[in-house]
């Protein structure tokens, strides 16, 4: 059974930082590309970075590009997500995603609050 359990989340003030974590598990993970993805209060769902097997090829949306960072430790079978600079338009939803894209099964979600 595969399970995405994601975590980190939580409030920060604009300009904070949080790591979310992806706890994979029920597949073999270190050969599935993997992505976040989210969706803020009242919109639809948005792609927000991918990261390939290896963990050498990465993506990002213009809106994080430059302030978040995702990672892979296919050791572990988790997934990161190292946010920085975060911004109001930051806050919703955040889902670890089984697929490059958005179109892949997710988590629960882990929620993420910027306000000051």
């Amino acid at each position: 059974q595969v399970q995405l359990v994601e975590s980190g989340g939580g409030v920060a003030q604009p300009g904070g930082s949080l790591r979310l974590s992806c706890a994979a598990s029920g597949f073999t993970f270190s050969i599935w590309a993997m992505s976040w993805t989210r969706q803020a209060p009242g919109k639809g769902l948005e792609w927000v970075s991918g990261i390939s097997i290896n963990g050498k090829v990465t993506q990002y949306a213009d809106s994080v590009k430059d302030r978040f960072t995702i990672s892979r430790d296919n050791a572990k079978n988790t997934l990161y997500l190292q946010m920085n600079n975060l911004k109001p338009e930051d806050t919703g939803l955040y889902y670890c995603t089984k697929s490059f894209d958005a179109l892949g099964l997710r988590g629960q979600g882990t929620q993420v609050t910027v306000s000051s």
